[in-house]
């Protein structure tokens, strides 16, 4: 199976930095229905400094990608998103430090780290209408697909594939942590806009990764 390299990792960053600012607005009109509105502000202003960083991590391998990354949104970016976001990319770079590529195996092994770091500092399962609905799936088929030697571009499809199922799903849930959690039963009815971030995450790796 074909590896991904540190090129492709700073195409999938662009593409996901793109999909950020086509969708901020939509995603502020959903966090403004459960959280703080700011959402679809915050991912683009962090992803647009990340791109702006973009000289000083280009040809990098794909820990010091990551790395650059996870400072950059822990420094720019507000809220839970930043924190989060930034444990993701920190965690995928201490599974890449040194790699220049990555086989398909190795790059699930960083998802699941990486994915296993958010849900230590957000304290967050499946069912909690969180970003974990959304992540937590999408890895585990990715894995799953790989495991069966499916090749990489089937496995990233079936990834989005579940993480826009794990998306929607956060519709009906009741809101069990964060800012969100306030509303009790009134956070039923509406999507998360974290995991719909996420559902871009992996639609962005689909693209470029496969």
């Amino acid at each position: 199976m074909t590896d991904i390299n540190s090129e492709q990792v700073v195409g999938w960053l662009d593409r996901f930095a793109s999909l950020l600012a086509t969708n901020k607005d939509y995603l502020t009109e959903l966090d403004s229905a459960i959280g703080d509105a700011d959402h679809g502000a915050n991912m683009d202003r962090g992803f647009q400094a990340i791109l702006k960083k973009r000289a000083d991590y280009e040809g990098k391998d794909i820990g010091t990608i990551f790395k650059t990354v996870a400072m950059t949104l822990i420094s720019t970016v507000g809220g839970a998103s930043g924190p989060l976001y930034g444990t993701f990319f920190l965690q995928g770079s201490i599974a890449a430090a040194g790699k220049s590529s990555l086989t398909p195996t190795e790059f699930g092994e960083l998802l699941n780290k990486a994915t296993d770091g958010i849900v230590l500092r957000g304290k967050a399962a499946l069912g909690d209408k969180t970003m974990i609905d959304s992540l937590r799936p999408a890895v585990e088929a990715y894995r799953a697909a790989i495991s069966q030697d499916t090749d990489i571009r089937t496995a990233l499809r079936q990834a989005g594939e579940a993480a826009t199922e794990g998306m929607k799903a956060t519709i009906p849930l009741v809101a069990k942590k964060g800012r969100a959690s306030y509303l009790g039963e009134r956070s039923a009815g509406h999507q998360d806009p974290g995991a719909t971030s996420i559902q871009l995450l992996f639609a962005a790796a689909a693209e470029t990764l496969g």
